[in-house]
């Protein structure tokens, strides 16, 4: 099976993977990771919490994995409603990791980093820790709530050093993070693998372009992704008011794709600016649509502001323009541009002004839109894709579990409700 010539540690053995921010197998990098380590011989169980219009039950066999699942209520009214959140989580987490059993690792993705307080349970009954670092919470917290370095900031860094300090293995999404694991984690390079997201090529092949989604107009540029309060789409509204007002362009149409807490309040600030008959919000959308609008988009946008959070993560939806061939406005961040390279241009830090008229420029340019797309898929499909992330996780948990001896019981994978992804 996959991957046992690279680890040599699958066959016989558990692991357990706990979520707390999506549920599975929604959550697309868990869901690879859960796959890559199914066909490698291990037998995978996830915790996650349930989705809201799928994922729905509570447990459920999907192609070979048992995820169990538990309500939870997203975070509101500040500080406290995600402490009510983060305690319901734990509880739920805690309560069906007892339920899993023994397992030779216990492999948590953040955020929040908290939930090295299940895992350490685990640990004292024989697992190994593999701390899955999806997002830099201190910068999280500093990009997103603009408090400052307060009490609430020091908090959340002594929960980082906790996690770092119990973890076997750490799991980084890009050099960035790996830098931050060994310079602030403290933990020794041989302990930190770089597993970066790389998008289901399957789930992004072009179709033919459909010019009717441009409604009426010659070019259509697109959003795809969360709509929170750190992720630009203000930046990109204001950018396409510049397009127009400043640039005296409206041959263009945009659709924003996606959802999150700023949803609402982006659908009025492009009111407020005039773009509501230029500018269609579909919230979350069935990935054949997805797909349909992004074969038809001229220019897709990037528009996440330079912060302490940004400029050293890698953007999903970056690495999904590029698997569909598409050219992409980015602002100048260390990591979109180790990412898109010259698949995509780059504006000044939060430079407004200048986004529109890269955007303008590359409506103006088709030769060039299709060799910054041939250059993306070249490096979606080369050192980006999945199947090198793959060989890298295997390489972790081989070097997690070197040494220890598997658990004495596996019990096979019950069979149970079927639904796929």
């Amino acid at each position: 099976m996959l991957g046992n010539a690279i680890s040599g540690e699958g066959p016989g053995r558990r692991a357990l993977i706990l979520v707390e921010n999506l549920s599975v197998p929604f959550d697309r990098r868990v869901w690879q990771e859960c796959t890559t380590l199914r066909d490698a011989g291990w037998t995978v169980d996830v915790i996650c919490p349930q989705g809201t219009k799928r994922d729905t039950e509570p447990e459920a066999v999907i192609d070979g994995v048992r995820i169990h699942r538990y309500p939870l209520r997203a975070a509101t009214g500040g500080p406290a409603g995600y402490l009510k959140e983060y305690g319901s989580a734990l509880w739920h987490t805690a309560r069906l990791a007892r339920k899993v059993g023994p397992v030779d690792v216990v492999h948590a993705c953040n955020p929040p980093d908290l939930l090295f307080l299940p895992a350490l349970w685990l640990k004292r009954r024989g697992a190994r820790f593999v701390f899955d670092q999806h997002d830099l919470v201190p910068e999280l917290y500093l990009s997103r709530f603009d408090r400052g370095k307060d009490l609430l900031y020091r908090g959340v860094c002594a929960l980082e050093r906790r996690t770092y300090r119990a973890a076997d293995i750490v799991l980084a999404t890009n050099e960035s993070y790996r830098d931050v694991a060994m310079r602030r984690g403290g933990k020794r390079p041989e302990d930190v693998f770089v597993v970066r997201s790389a998008p289901q090529i399957e789930r992004f092949q072009p179709v033919p372009s459909e010019p009717e989604l441009k409604r009426g107009k010659p070019h259509l540029l697109c959003y795809l992704g969360v709509m929170g309060p750190q992720d630009g789409v203000d930046y990109a509204l204001r950018a396409l008011a510049k397009l127009r007002d400043e640039l005296g362009r409206t041959d263009w149409h945009a659709v924003f794709v996606g959802s999150g807490d700023a949803f609402d309040a982006m659908v009025e600030l492009s009111k407020k600016l005039g773009l509501a008959e230029q500018v269609q919000f579909t919230g979350r959308i069935p990935d054949a649509d997805l797909v349909r609008y992004l074969s038809t988009a001229d220019v897709c946008l990037s528009p996440d502001p330079r912060n302490p959070l940004n400029d050293v993560s890698t953007m999903n939806k970056v690495l999904e323009y590029m698997a569909m061939g598409r050219p992409i406005v980015s602002f100048e961040l260390k990591e979109a541009r180790v990412s898109a390279g010259d698949a995509a241009v780059y504006a000044p830090a939060n430079d407004e002004a200048r986004f529109a008229e890269l955007v303008a420029e590359l409506m103006d340019d088709p030769d060039r839109r299709a060799r910054m797309g041939k250059i993306g898929q070249e490096r979606i499909s080369g050192p980006l894709s999945w199947e090198n992330s793959q060989a890298s996780l295997l390489a972790a948990y081989a070097a997690a579990c070197r040494d220890h001896t598997p658990v004495s019981a596996v019990e096979p994978v019950r069979t149970g409700k079927r639904q796929r992804s």
